[in-house]
């Protein structure tokens, strides 16, 4: 069986196709195809609160794009899934029923909750980090969700409007910053022996950075330094010296902001990053649901 994903971000669109497996007791999933399109429909959305009429026509080139190799890989099931900058866009489901329109292409617009939900039961399923408590934390380029599982049932979760892009289009509301401080204080920081599971790009960049070997924690004092180094670099400097995209470059720095506070609200020292994203998760999630059907 084939199975693709589509992760629409508010930094970047993804198309994930994978091959299912299933040998004896165990399904086996083999990536075919990755493709990562930088269409940064956040910086349209959190300094306008809608996406351009330029970035729709990419918008709906690239989905184009990810329909035609989907078509050649001969795709059998696919989701096509849009986050947080679709979300807060005025016209988000407009350019979603022109999608539909032109190409006959199913996309959903979900939660922060269920972004958060995909990921962590993708990690969870995944086996790769082991212990009683977890914090999930996501960072993307318009929301940060947090998740707190203890003995693989969920005690807490949270959506934040508190994003990359969000940040570099102007300041975050002071209120939303209370909020996750307050949650992180009052929810996380009483709970001790938490293991805390980070994803997306930029912190997957941050581990590479390191040199942390496969399992082992990034420490909070690492983020910091990094921060600390990037921050006073132009765009152009960090993509030099650390080989960075552009795209990423313009975002890391926010990034480890935020990862930085919700280690230093939550009394915590060290994060894990298992190299999985949204993309992955709604292929396990999509693949599951499939065989309850069948």
């Amino acid at each position: 069986m084939i199975i693709a994903a589509i992760d629409i971000g508010s930094n970047a669109a993804r198309l994930l196709i994978n091959k299912v497996i299933r040998r004896d007791n165990e399904t086996l999933f083999s990536k075919l195809n990755l493709l990562r399109i930088p269409l940064k429909l956040g910086f349209d959305v959190f300094k306008n609160q809608t996406i351009s009429e330029e970035k729709t026509e990419m918008f709906i080139q690239t989905m184009s794009i990810f329909q035609d190799l989907m078509k050649l890989y001969q795709v059998d099931h696919y989701r096509a899934c849009a986050t947080s900058a679709m979300r807060d866009a005025s016209n988000g489901k407009e350019i979603l029923k022109k999608v539909k329109k032109e190409l006959g292409m199913e996309i959903e617009i979900i939660s922060g909750l269920e972004e958060a939900e995909i990921l962590n039961e993708n990690h969870k399923s995944a086996n790769l980090i082991s212990g009683e408590k977890q914090l999930f934390v996501d960072v993307g380029g318009g929301s940060t969700e947090i998740t707190l599982y203890i003995k693989n049932e969920v005690v807490e979760k949270e959506s934040f409007n508190v994003g990359t892009i969000r940040m570099i289009n102007g300041p975050i509301p002071n209120e939303e910053w209370e909020r996750f401080k307050s949650f992180m204080k009052s929810k996380i920081k009483p709970i001790k022996g938490i293991q805390v599971i980070g994803s997306g790009g930029n912190i997957n960049k941050v581990f590479s950075l390191s040199k942390t070997k496969e399992g082992k924690a990034v420490p909070a004092h690492f983020l910091k330094f990094i921060h600390k180094e990037l921050e006073p670099l132009s765009i152009s400097k960090r993509m030099k010296r650390y080989n960075l995209r552009e795209d990423r470059a313009a975002v890391i720095v926010p990034a480890m902001q935020i990862f930085q506070s919700v280690l230093k609200w939550g009394g915590l020292d060290e994060i894990y990053v298992p190299k999985i994203g949204l993309a992955d998760g709604i292929v396990k999630k999509l693949y599951i649901d499939l065989s309850k059907t069948s």
